[in-house]
């Protein structure tokens, strides 16, 4: 059969190594696909020379998407698309995902982006592709910001559909042998769902998915998993949801599922405390025999002003504990995260985080933490405080750019203040760290004692100078300070000697 025409989907390069490939493209692939569209797939992670690839490609292309997050992966972007424009004059240039969706008019603002598509884009992209490829016009496309004689036209929103409605992502595009490759082991980046029901004032999942929980059911969620896992012979997948167990039933139905299914692999998610705290620990129980291996949490503080300030008051710090027992009993790793430099955080709320959460980290081995400072990504509902503060929101793709999670921007977060908590951050990711250490000496296990016992003093009186513990550390430790919230990995950017 005549194909209508060909996509390309471009995914730029990234820190850190690929879940596989990005299901993004491939979800949009499914459904470009499904409308008789030749689509081809170009990820930065395992392709070097992907300009040239691109060059290549768009000679014959309708458009190329471009996937595109905040922060240091809009440099690929940007030099991908300006390649396109000088080399491919033709072929429209669509930038999509969470950047161009919170920011659609500085995005479409740049030179060399023709379209934004805002918000869920499988459908999206084939009424786009469609209309290219007629040469029709694009005003009635729902969900689009482009450019009609050098004016930006925002069309209006689209909503948001099921995603059980659409044709399945294209894994069969996916080559498992490169990412086997690169990443060293042979993984799947998955969903099973997309939305959060929580309001946290920090989120951007709220700004898109207004709240709603938007999932396959545990049936389809199982059948595809085990086909893929046992197809494409996958050993690990990495759910990408924002919040896996939001409907208890559901995710352990599909626990449940997997395990009986007798097909074995390990697996991964993201979630909030509370409701691990509502399952049973024969149920925890049955998540780390079903082949789960980790889970991530956003516990962010364990301050309640802190915490009622991100309108996050379903966060209990007795459920933060609880998650940890449960996880540790049936043996399945833990990650908490943290923000730090919140508008309104005080030292004090800081001690009280750091205090409690090394109280946690004492008691059960499986916890680990992955502390940021607090990262104002655009469209969260709390910039009209920001901006009342005195922060000052980029207004290009270019600044944006500049914003890696962590990336320090906040104007009360400066100076002597920065510094102190520079310095309690250093104790307290290394007194957990130490904790952990093999000690193959019985004087290095009396120094790490001494180590903790001193440090844990420090974070009581909050006594910050003359930080011998690190002096005497940075001999055979090395910190790190951020985990991967999907998979517990240790980013490698961000692993750094004790000083």
């Amino acid at each position: 059969m005549l194909t209508r025409g060909k996509v390309v989907l471009f995914y730029p390069p990234y820190d850190g190594p690929p879940l596989g490939a990005p299901l993004s493209l491939l979800s949009l692939a499914g459904t470009l696909r499904a409308a008789n569209f030749d689509v081809v797939l170009i990820d930065a992670a395992i392709e070097p020379r992907y300009l040239e690839r691109i060059a290549e490609e768009c000679q014959s292309a309708l458009c190329i998407g471009i996937s595109v997050l905040t922060g240091p992966m809009i440099r690929g972007a940007i030099d991908a698309a300006s390649f396109v424009k000088s080399h491919a004059r033709g072929v429209c240039i669509v930038f999509g995902g969470w950047h161009p969706t919170l920011c659609p008019e500085s995005t479409l603002r740049e030179p060399y982006v023709d379209v934004v598509v805002r918000g869920q884009g499988e459908i999206t992209i084939v009424e786009l592709a469609t209309a290219l490829a007629a040469q029709q016009p694009l005003d009635l496309i729902a969900g689009i910001s482009w450019k009609k004689q050098g004016r930006l036209i925002q069309n209006f929103e689209r909503r948001v559909q099921p995603v059980d409605t659409f044709p399945p992502p294209a894994y069969d595009l996916t080559d498992f042998d490169a990412y086997e490759r690169v990443a060293g082991k042979r993984e799947l980046a998955y969903a099973t769902s997309i939305g959060c029901p929580y309001a946290c004032n920090y989120c951007t999942d709220m700004v898109v998915y207004k709240r709603r929980f938007n999932a396959y059911s545990a049936e389809h969620v199982v059948a595809e998993l085990v086909n893929l896992v046992e197809r494409y012979r996958v050993t690990n997948v990495a759910l990408l949801d924002s919040n896996f167990p939001v409907d208890l039933k559901r995710a352990i139905a599909i626990a449940r599922g997997i395990r009986d299914s007798g097909v074995k692999f390990t697996w991964t998610f993201q979630a909030s405390t509370d409701f691990i705290c509502r399952m049973s620990q024969e149920e925890v129980q049955l998540l780390a025999d079903s082949g789960v291996s980790y889970m991530g949490f956003g516990t962010e503080s364990t301050s309640p002003a802190v915490l009622k300030m991100m309108n996050k008051r379903h966060q209990r710090v007795d459920e933060m504990y609880e998650t940890a027992r449960k996880a540790n009993l049936a043996g399945i790793r833990v990650t908490f995260n943290l923000i730090l430099g919140y508008p309104g955080e005080t030292e004090a709320d800081r001690l009280i985080t750091f205090r409690t959460m090394s109280d946690i980290g004492r008691q059960f081995s499986n916890v680990r933490f992955s502390p940021n400072i607090f990262t104002p990504y655009p469209g969260i509902p709390i910039w009209p405080q920001l901006r009342e503060l005195g922060v000052v929101e980029p207004q290009t793709l270019e600044e944006w750019m500049t914003m890696p999670l962590g990336a320090n921007l906040l104007r009360w977060l400066k100076g002597r203040e920065l510094a102190r908590l520079d310095r309690m951050l250093a104790y307290f990711l290394l007194l957990n760290q130490i904790r952990r250490s093999q000690k193959t000496s019985l004087i290095r296990k009396l120094t790490s004692l001494l180590v903790q016992a001193s440090i844990r003093w420090r974070l009581d009186s909050s006594f910050l100078s003359f930080p011998w513990e690190m002096w005497v550390a940075q001999l055979t430790e090395h910190i790190v300070k951020r985990r991967s919230l999907v998979t517990g990995q240790a980013l490698p950017a961000e692993q750094t000697n004790v000083c």
